[in-house]
């Protein structure tokens, strides 16, 4: 019997884009179900009902939440080439404190820049561009995270860079002024085709969270 994979997901969510692009990497087939955030499933409420977020992989009826914790379990359950994760535990381990370092760190920094003002928005913006100098520095001169061969950082980090113009927008500076080696990561990245064609384009991003800025300021 073949696998049932359900994908519960929202198309701007850089959480989701990693699932979406390790799932295509695997060329597993699945089904995607676009949420609300707004409005949420009784399906995500009852297949996370303890964060109630996206993502959720539903494998054979069984939910699987968090995407870091995805990414792995799909790694290991699909564990064909390419593998995602290193072979070696120590390289596991470092993969797995720099998406957590990823997870920690960028959506919340990004979000106390977004909705900021005056000096606690440079403030924010200075503390946001030294993450991803940090990533940056952690990249060197290697191809990818892992090495020579895309892994679970690069899965992890390339979503947001569908995000690099809202966030350049907002915070008035460019990705590619202060960590140019990072952008050029990010466009070895796109020449993947699970990836470029996961990732939505900057402008629709930019004009999603927009209007969300202006919806929670309008009321």
């Amino acid at each position: 019997m073949a696998d049932e994979v359900v994908l519960l997901d929202t198309w701007a969510s850089m959480f989701g884009m990693r699932i979406r692009i390790a799932l295509a990497e695997k060329g597993v087939k699945y089904e995607y179900k676009e949420e609300d955030l707004r409005n949420k499933s009784p399906l995500l409420l009852q297949m996370n009902p303890v964060h109630k977020k996206i993502p959720v992989l539903i494998h054979n009826g069984k939910p699987i939440c968090e995407s870091a914790i995805i990414l792995q379990y799909i790694d290991e359950v699909w564990n064909h080439n390419p593998q995602l994760m290193p072979s070696d535990p120590y390289e596991r381990a470092q993969a797995r404190f720099w998406i957590d370092y990823i997870d920690k760190k960028v959506y919340d920094t990004w979000r106390k820049m977004w909705l900021s003002s005056g000096e606690e928005h440079e403030t924010w913006k200075k503390e946001f561009i030294s993450i991803f100098k940090q990533l940056e520095e952690t990249l060197g001169d290697k191809p990818f995270f892992g090495g020579d061969m895309f892994g679970f950082v690069d899965v992890g980090l390339i979503p947001f860079y569908s995000w690099f113009y809202t966030y350049e927008t907002y915070g008035n500076f460019k990705m590619d002024t202060e960590c140019p080696k990072l952008v050029a990561w990010a466009k070895r990245c796109m020449e993947r085709e699970a990836v470029s064609k996961t990732l939505p384009d900057e402008k629709k991003v930019y004009a999603y969270i927009d209007g969300i800025k202006k919806a929670l300021f309008s009321k």
